[in-house]
């Protein structure tokens, strides 16, 4: 090989590598599939939250009152727990119902396309968020939470609809998609990531409420991203080796 032939090679060689990979497990940046336009907006086509006074805010009441009374228990250690939103905590909480070990490096197609549908989902309840500004219960009631450290940061975010719930339904939707047979395992556990904010003292019952139905209908638009499905392919590829190995 002359050197002009090995200069090109090695030019060729070197590009191919520094390809970008479009579905590349190890992928860690914060890339959505969808845009924030792209999105269905929860500020549309869901009711505005209850007023003040009215029956619904009564019944928000009462269970921020509930979630109150349990913060001194198991429950509520979980709900201190769930104030988590990093992509590695939704992984561990997972784990258990989704029947086999989540992480970047045993799964990583199945963390990848976690993360990137997580973060597409959360774009779904942005405008609404804005549009409502909804005061959160700590901040209405002047009382503490179970997580202090969050709240002069998120005293001024619009509480409706909640942002940890359409993450943590999301995520159930995801892996409850990926393996079906433990849906009703991993769709008890994101119902139960929502309900942590309620306890928390965060959100109120319908701020979690409309994020579960936001997170649905996003869920439900991502089904016509061509990227989504082609990852989705190779997460379900990857759990039928991992489940297989694990039970040989």
């Amino acid at each position: 090989m002359n050197h002009k032939s090995s200069l090109f090679f090695v030019m060729v060689t070197a590009a191919i590598l520094f390809l970008p990979l479009e579905g590349n497990a190890q992928q860690t940046d914060n890339k959505t599939y969808l845009e924030l336009e792209d999105m269905p907006d929860a500020g549309v086509y869901l009711p505005a939250p209850p007023k003040e006074h009215s029956n619904l805010f009564i019944a928000d009441s009462c269970q921020y009152e509930w979630g109150k009374s349990i913060r001194n228990t198991p429950r509520g250690a979980m709900a201190k727990a769930d104030a988590d939103l990093s992509i590695d905590y939704f992984a561990k909480i997972f784990s258990e119902p989704f029947g086999i070990t989540i992480s970047k490096e045993h799964t990583p197609y199945i963390y990848n396309l976690l993360g990137r549908s997580i973060r597409t989902i959360r774009l779904g309840v942005t405008k609404a968020k804005k549009k409502y500004m909804r005061l959160r219960p700590y901040v209405y009631f002047k009382e503490p939470t179970l997580v202090p450290e969050d709240e002069e940061e998120l005293r001024n975010e619009g509480s409706y609809p909640s942002g940890h719930t359409v993450r943590g339904w999301g995520a159930a939707l995801v892996l409850s998609t990926i393996n079906p047979a433990r849906q009703n395992e991993i769709l008890t556990r994101g119902y139960e990531y929502g309900q942590s904010r309620v306890i928390a003292g965060f959100h109120y019952q319908s701020d979690v409420d409309a994020a579960r139905m936001a997170a649905s209908a996003c869920y439900a638009r991502m089904q016509n991203d061509k990227l989504f499905r082609k990852q989705m392919k190779r997460a379900q590829r990857e759990f039928k080796k991992k489940y297989r190995i694990k039970h040989q």
